[in-house]
């Protein structure tokens, strides 16, 4: 039999419940598909702060580095903003994302027909959008230095740095091509080439690659325009590429085009290493414990998971389908809910999947 060892990440806020619903779903799918998953659960953000003191262990991070594959569900609370950066959970993140070379993030953004009206987008906008933002996930201002806070005059200044080097962009913008040649061969390249020398740079290479890639149709936004134009007509993105700092705020952007954030997987991958998968949203700490968060984004991540990081196919396709019958339906968590629809709690939706699996 097959087996994988998956490190789960519980985290903060609503981070167990909607992994408790998760890791059951996972039992049942690799039952049923001929495989063991062998579950290595490790404290990871808030909940590692509380109790080592670090938001990263070490004994976390070599048990990731040791795994097929990571499945985080979230992290962060307020109660941690006063602590010093180094120790937030967000820190631990980050540190996640460099220690395992996980430069690339996967974000697709795909309109279902049972959600259409639960978008604050009209139907006749949002019908048929499917796009994939791919990310630089360890350059650009998050890592770049110098960073911090210096003493002046006039109080204190505090500075980061967006840098990029020519290989961190190929290596990225080769990601962005490889994808849109097996959809619908076109990417967006998204920067602010027109006041920074690093997008210029940024923009520089994509092209390069481009002219290596004929078959692949590139052109560029700037990252105003193309947030604008992701609500205007999202239906012209195939593949939008870009930085670490514009990925992240595109891709919430995007992610409510399909009604709630609590909908949107994402994968994290290095060349070589195990990926980490999870859910584009962040940990609500205040609903946690209510029984009412989304764990479908969770389900969905595990569903990447499995294709991407585990090459079970058979098993992702069953898994998501079981996610289209119960929203086919009508069964929704309340940040779903529209007229005719059966409110359900984060449990229960599980059990639903359960059911349909």
């Amino acid at each position: 039999m097959r087996k994988h060892h998956i490190v789960i990440l519980p985290g903060d806020g609503i981070g167990p419940e909607i992994t408790e619903v998760t890791k059951e779903l996972l039992e049942i799918i690799s039952q049923k598909h001929g495989f063991q998953l062998i579950f290595d659960e490790q404290l990871f953000g808030g909940s590692a702060i509380d109790f080592t003191g670090e938001p990263l262990p070490d004994k976390t991070l070599e048990a990731c580095k040791k795994s097929d594959a990571v499945l985080l569900a979230a992290i962060g609370n307020p109660k941690y903003d006063s602590l010093p950066r180094d120790k937030r959970p967000e820190t631990g993140l980050l540190e996640l994302r460099a220690k395992l070379d996980l430069f690339a993030n996967i974000r697709p953004i795909k309109i279902l027909p049972s959600l259409i009206e639960s978008s604050s987008l009209k139907a006749e906008v949002i019908k048929g959008v499917d796009l994939i933002v791919v990310r630089e996930l360890t350059g650009g201002i998050y890592f770049g230095k110098p960073k911090g806070r210096i003493e002046i005059d006039s109080g204190e200044r505090a500075f980061n740095t967006m840098t990029y080097s020519s290989n961190e962009i190929q290596r990225i913008a080769e990601i962005a091509f490889e994808l849109a040649r097996n959809r619908n061969r076109r990417i967006c390249s998204v920067d602010k080439a027109n006041v920074l020398d690093v997008s210029q740079l940024w923009r520089d290479e994509v092209e390069k690659l481009s002219k290596k890639n004929e078959d692949v149709e590139i052109n560029h936004l700037y990252v105003d325009n193309a947030a604008m134009q992701l609500i205007r007509n999202p239906r012209q993105f195939d593949v939008i590429l870009t930085s670490n700092l514009f990925g992240d705020i595109l891709s919430d952007e995007a992610a409510m085009l399909t009604g709630s954030i609590g909908m949107l997987p994402s994968a994290s991958l290095s060349i070589d290493g195990p990926g980490v998968y999870e859910p584009v949203h962040g940990s609500a700490p205040d609903i946690a414990g209510l029984d009412i968060a989304n764990p479908l984004a969770m389900v969905l991540s595990a569903a990447m998971m499995l294709r991407i990081g585990l090459k079970e196919t058979k098993a992702a396709d069953s898994l998501e389908q079981a996610v289209n019958k119960v929203l086919d339906e009508g069964i929704r968590t309340r940040d779903l809910m529209n007229n005719d629809c059966v409110e359900v709690g984060c449990r229960k939706i599980g059990k639903e999947l359960q059911k349909a699996i």
